[in-house]
Order: structure tokens, then sequence, then C-alpha cells
């Protein structure tokens, strides 16, 4: 939202000094972004006057043109199609710099001419984002002034950021209304007269959906003369950045601005019967002012006569019933417009016009009426012409209620002492209406004003009483201390999570921070979706149901990545997912994602795939503290996994982890490019860490004796699984035998069918004695029985 100093000053009586005003802003709650003083970017431009134009020698779309400027007669080259002999415009000389195209101007030729200087369009200057050709001033301006002075841009220009519950905000008149509460000046804001009725208006105006919109008023205007707007008018819509365009559009768009009510013109001769604010219906649509077709939802509320759609109710009216400079007859539309179907109408339809922006809100519903009467006076004063009687179709819509207010809750609430005069003087300076309530002497009974909806209870009117007061006159006083120092301690799964955030990050791994929430297809792509996880009011439509997995998100994230040029990602999040399969609607959970894209190389292994994946996975959970000597692997992985490339690792019946490559399918249905690879743990289901021993361990004692290793093959069932046959190799002699690795599997000739050959280097870690040859033998035979035993297998010949 932006306004300048002179429009403040039209509703405020005030000497305040900019700063003094930026100052009280801030206090009372308005975010200042940026103070501009326009004069100080447009310092080295000055008025000129084409004296001669005439075609460059050497293009056929350039013109040398010859000008009156402060510096004298200049010869400047010239592509705007609109240069001409008389033309006054805006003249930059060599050094000055160009704020629309960033370049400094030198004196350089153009096509064989030296150009000493330019004449600038309002987009150069960043006046008019629209402008075609250079700018056409008026014939009576002085040679050589600021083009600041001569387009009245030397106003200073707020831009401030409004919030969502401060919608009178978006009306200067709010601004100057909240200024003058706080003291920084004399509110004079003018009173609304009514504009009598000449004669009934030959359109009549019907509003069929109270839901969508409670009231419409309009009326009509007949023998106007459309044309520019006044200069006060140009310079002041100008200097907040729109382009002036008529007097019809211009009008309303300086009431949105000036009272933050939205209006808007039919050229009554384009409507056909009556005009009605009813709901869409299916098939409908209509070509906005935009230039751009939209389709109609029966959800939407539509502006139509009884022979098409006119427009989108509180977003945009339609090209087929806009004004022209030929308009002659007009019908001025002020409505009120449901906020919440106005805000769904919008995203719908990707429109985003200052009307939608203010209806959305909730604008002033008292000021339907004095809004249209403010307009139709405008209109008559600059267009002429003469109006007709008012007619207000629905009822306008109930204002805040008015509660009790006990002043001394500014003390018990806020912990500021303000008088109970003062605080009825706040009140009623904002526009609230304050009496004695009867029941009870010392409290107020307050009605809120139409247009501060926000106002619902006695701690908002705290709010009102101290920001006006001055948050600054918060009495300074220390928090009670804490009855001890130490902070309580985290939870075993909490801390878990803290050390694999630190663990994978120590292994490459990103770590990500993404939304609890996911589209509702790809909760389903990932075992989710279900209707108690879907959201009542989504912040957005991709992002409507409880995450199952953070792997989704994740994927998202690295195919993001991967578009932009940055492939090869290893993600991480630590964080909560939400199930619907028993009581613990959220769990814990590890999910990490790695999307290879190696580098081409001779030298290049080849891309990691899931034994990599597991690796990264198990030596976490060993981080963890997680028993992974006891961790059974398992194929049995869910839907979203690809079979025989994934796994599970369960500790007894508990599934501790997925890992492995992850379905395409999966991947197809968040639109994510494979191979990926995964794995996802379970905080919750990991065991209790066991109790730190008290004594310190004894030191280690050095072992001199060197190790010795013994190759087996085993031939057993396709089915075994390689973890099983290694675990049980390592504990056939936990006090001699140091590792067991699996280092080759064969199926083929000589094993026989549905068998496979796993073949191990189990290594002998002697620790009093040398091994003799009967010790190695008892070793051997030990390994070879448990692994028997525990696969049914044989030991290969």
């Amino acid at each position: 939202m932006k306004f300048t100093l002179s429009w403040l000053k039209d509703h405020l009586e005030t000497d305040a000094a900019i700063d003094q005003i930026v100052e009280a802003m801030t206090m009372l709650g308005l975010e200042v972004e940026h103070v501009e003083d326009p004069s100080e970017k447009l310092k080295a431009f000055s008025v000129a006057r084409i004296l001669d134009a005439q075609p460059h020698p050497n293009a056929d779309k350039l013109r040398v043109c010859q000008a009156d400027t402060k510096d004298g007669r200049k010869e400047i080259v010239c592509g705007a199609p609109n240069a001409r002999a008389g033309l006054v415009t805006v003249y930059a000389p060599i050094g000055a710099y160009v704020p629309g195209s960033g370049i400094t101007l030198e004196a350089r030729p153009v096509r064989g001419v030296v150009s000493n200087g330019m004449l600038c369009s309002g987009a150069e200057l960043e006046l008019d984002a629209d402008a075609d050709g250079i700018m056409e001033l008026s014939d009576d301006l002085a040679i050589g002034i600021p083009i600041a002075d001569a387009l009245g841009l030397s106003d200073a220009v707020i831009d401030f950021e409004v919030t969502p519950n401060r919608p009178d905000w978006l009306g200067v008149a709010g601004i100057a209304r909240d200024l003058a509460a706080a003291g920084l000046g004399k509110l004079k804001t003018k009173a609304i007269l009514p504009v009598p009725g000449r004669f009934g208006s030959a359109i009549d105006i019907f509003t069929d959906d109270a839901s969508a919109c409670p009231v419409f008023a309009g009326r009509m205007v007949r023998k106007i003369k459309n044309g520019p707007s006044p200069d006060w008018l140009q310079r002041r819509l100008r200097a907040i950045g729109l382009r002036p365009r008529n007097i019809l559009v211009d009008v309303t768009n300086y009431l949105s601005y000036d009272r933050a009510r939205p209006l808007h013109v039919y050229d009554a001769d384009k409507i056909t019967g009556a005009i009605r604010a009813r709901l869409g219906r299916a098939g409908e649509s209509f070509k906005a002012l935009d230039g751009k077709t939209y389709e109609v939802t029966p959800e939407m509320c539509v502006i139509a006569d009884d022979a098409r759609v006119l427009g989108l109710g509180g977003v945009m009216g339609g090209e087929e019933s806009g004004c022209s400079d030929d308009t002659v007859n007009v019908l001025i539309e002020s409505a009120y417009f449901d906020p919440l179907r106005t805000f769904q109408t919008g995203r719908a339809t990707g429109i985003n016009s200052d009307a939608k922006y203010r209806f959305e809100r909730g604008v002033d519903p008292g000021f339907v009426v004095p809004g249209l009467d403010l307009a139709t006076r405008m209109v008559l004063q600059l267009c002429g012409g003469e109006a007709s009687d008012m007619i207000v179709a629905g009822d306008i819509p109930e204002g805040p209620r008015a509660f009790a207010f006990d002043p001394d809750r500014v003390r018990t609430l806020a912990g500021m002492n303000v008088p109970a005069a003062k605080s009825r003087t706040i009140l009623r300076a904002l526009g609230c209406d304050v009496n004695q309530d009867s029941e009870a002497a010392k409290r107020f009974l307050v009605q809120p004003p139409s247009w501060r909806a926000d106002l619902q209870g006695p701690a908002d009117l705290v709010e009102e009483i101290a920001r006006v007061a001055g948050f600054d006159e918060l009495p300074a006083a220390a928090p009670p201390a804490l009855a001890s120092g130490r902070r309580p301690p985290s939870s075993v799964g909490e801390s878990r999570l803290r050390i694999a955030r630190r663990a994978l990050a120590a292994h490459g791994y990103l770590e990500c921070v993404t939304w609890s929430f996911c589209a509702r297809a790809h909760a389903q792509a990932f075992g989710g979706g279900a209707d108690a996880l879907v959201l009542a009011n989504p912040i957005a439509s991709d992002l409507d149901c409880m995450r199952p997995s953070a792997l989704p998100n994740l994927l998202r994230a690295a195919q993001k990545n991967a578009d932009r040029g940055f492939p090869d990602a290893r993600l991480f999040e630590a964080g909560p997912a939400y199930r619907h399969d028993g009581d613990d609607g959220q769990v814990r959970t590890i999910a990490a994602i790695w999307k290879p894209a190696p580098k081409r190389s001779w030298r290049n292994p080849g891309p990691p795939d899931l034994f990599d994946i597991k690796a990264d996975c198990l030596q976490l959970l060993e981080t963890l503290s997680a028993p992974v000597a006891s961790l059974q692997t398992s194929a049995a992985a869910p839907a979203w996994w690809s079979p025989g490339r994934s796994g599970a690792l369960k500790l007894g019946a508990k599934v501790i982890a997925h890992f492995g490559d992850l379905h395409p399918r999966a991947l197809r249905a968040i639109d994510v490019e494979g191979p990926a690879l995964a794995f996802e743990i379970f905080v919750d289901e990991l065991p209790a860490p066991r109790a730190r021993p008290t004594r310190a361990k004894p030191a280690l004692e050095k072992i001199d004796l060197m190790p010795l290793s013994r190759d087996f093959a085993f031939i057993v069932d396709d089915r075994v699984a390689a973890a099983d046959l290694v675990r049980a190799a390592l504990g056939a002699d936990k006090a001699l035998i140091a590792d067991v690795t699996l280092f080759d599997v064969y199926r083929g000739a000589g094993v026989g069918e549905g068998k496979k050959s796993l073949a191990i280097e189990v290594t002998l870690q002697p620790k009093e004695k040398t091994l003799a040859e009967g010790d190695i033998e008892a070793a051997s035979n030990a390994v070879v029985a448990a692994v028997m035993k525990a696969t049914g297998g044989a030991l290969r010949g």
C-alpha cells in the first residue's frame, strides 16, 4: 500500500515531518517498508520541447531531433514513434542515470549521428510500465523546470505493509484516522452528502445469492463526457505506481486507495436488461479487462445481465461492458462481496487485482451507499451529466456487535496504567461509539465501527488502547526467575533425532525442513492419503494432506534441484510423519534420499546401489545405539519400494527401517525422475539404549598377536539371506571370531537348481596365545556347525 504525504494531508491536519509520521505509523503497528522521495531519483530530468524531428539518414525507425532544453539547443537521436516537432517531453542530459534502463548516458554516435542526451518515456523513468513512446507533457510547461515539479512528483511516497486484519488501512482515510488518534494531527475527512437522483434508473439491479453478495447498490449517470483525468488526479495515481487511463477508471482507482472502497463502472449502453449478482453456471465464460478469457464455475459470484456474464464479483470486470472515451451513459456499482468466496475465486483464476485484494480482506459494509454517493459526485464534477435514483438490492450486513468493556482490563492484560478517560478518548478517536454501561458504572458499552470487524471482545480493545497510547509506555520488568536453571532433559526420541542430524550432515547429506503436508496424490503413492488426514483448510491446493513420510517432499526437493542444474542430491529430514492405522497418529522418522547422478568417467566404479544406501542406514543406526548386530534383513517392503532391490531391517516383529530403490511407479506419481535410493528409520521403534555404566571401563589391552583368516563356501537354498549366514558364523565363537565378510555369491553349474553358493571370510583374532592347529580346526568346525544349523546349508566341496 502506497500513499503520498500530500494525499495524507487531505484527511489529516498536521505539521508533522515525514520522519515523525513514519515513526508514528511504526508505533501504531503499520510496518513501513520504504519511504521514497521521487524528486531525488528524477533530479537530473527536466522539461524540453522538440523544435524539429527529421528522419535519421542511416536508420528508418530513428529520428534526429532538435530539442530546446535547459542546456540550450541539443541534437538528440530518438526512436520513439511519437517524436515530433512541438512535443513537450522529458530531457535527460549526458551523465544522467536512467532508472528504468539502468544505464548512464554517454555522448556516443547512434548510426553515425551523435546523440547529446535522451528524450525519455514513462517506463524509462519508472513512472509508467505500459508506456509506448516518449512522454507527452502539457504545452504550457516552462522549458527546463524539473520533471518532478512538472508532474507533481516532489511528494514523499510512503510504502507500508498491511496486516490481513486491518482492511481499513487500505485507504488513506483509515491511516489518517489512526494517526489522529495517536495525537499526530486532527482528522478532517469530509462528510459525504447524498446525491439526489434526477430520474429513475433504466437498469434494474438484483442480488440472487445473499451468501455471495449480500448487498448491491448502483445508479446510472447519463450524458457524461469521459476523457483524461485532471492533472491533480493523474499525479496522485502516478505517484503510487498506477497508470492514469480516463476519468471513469481513475475515479474508481482513486477511491480504492483513498477510502478502501472498490467500485466498478459499466457502459450502460452495453448492458442487456437487468444486472444481477448471482452464482456462476457451468459452461459460462467471459473476457476480462486483462484480455484473458476465464471459465466460470458454480462456486464463483458473477455479475451478469440478461445476455451474458459481465465480470467476477469483487475480482475483475469484463471487456464487453467496459468504458471507453466514447462512453456516454454509465452504471456505477458499489457492492459487498463475501471475502472467502472472493479469495477462492481469485485463487482459482489466478487474478490478483486491487479490488480482489480488498474484498477478500473484508471492506466496510457500512460504506456501500456513501461510497456510491462519493463516486457519483466525482463523476458529475469531472464528467458532467445527471444521476439517477440509487438502487440498493439486498441488505447491508450487520457490523460488529456491541459489548461491555472494563477499562481496568488495560492494566491487567497489558500492564499499562491508562486512565479510563483516556481509554474512552482513544476508542472514540478510532471510530467506536462509547457509552457508560447502565448496569455497572465503571464499565463502558462499546460499539465498534462497521470498518473494524476485528474488534470482537475486550482483549481487542486493550490492544487498540495499548498501541495508540504507545507500546513504549509499557513498564520495564524482569521476568520471574525459574526455580531451577537446568533445562528439562529431552526424550530419547528427540535426542536421537538431534544425533541423527549431526551424523548425516557429517556423512555428506544436506538437511531439509519441508512441510508436514503434501499433495494427497503424493501421500497415496507412499501409503497415506486417508480421509482423516486430509486438511479442511489447506494453505495451498497442493498441500492438502498430512504426509505419511518425509520421502515425497525430499524427492520433490531433489527433483527441483536437478531441474535447476544441481543433480546428485543427498538430502535428509528428521521429523514427524502421520499415520491413520493405529493409536499413534504421529511418529518420529529419519528419512534420507540419494538421487544419484555420477559424473561420466572411465575411473567411475558405477552408480551407487541399494547396498550403499543400506550401509548409510546401518551406520546411522549404529550411531543411534541401535542393536545393529541383532537386526534381521527382510526382503518384504511396502509397495513404493522396488521388489528385489529393497528391504527392511527388523528387530523381532518390529520394522526398524526400510531401505533400497524406490519404485518407478511411486516416482512417477510425484513427478520425479528415477532412479532414487532412500532409507527411512522409525525412531520410536528403536529400543531404548542401555544404561551407561557407572564405572569406567578398563583400558583395552594391546594385542600383539597376528590375526588369521579362513575362507568357507556354503551351498544354501536361494531363499536364505546372506545376512543370516554371516550372523550365524559370527556367533559361532564370539571370543575368537573378530569379523565375518561375504565376498562371493554364485549361482549356476555345480550348485543345483534353487541353490546358491555363499563364500565368507572369517577372521580369527587370538588374544592370549598363538593359535595351534587344533584351535583353528575347532573354530572352523564351530563355524560350519553354526551355519548349517541356522541355514540348513552344507559346506561346499
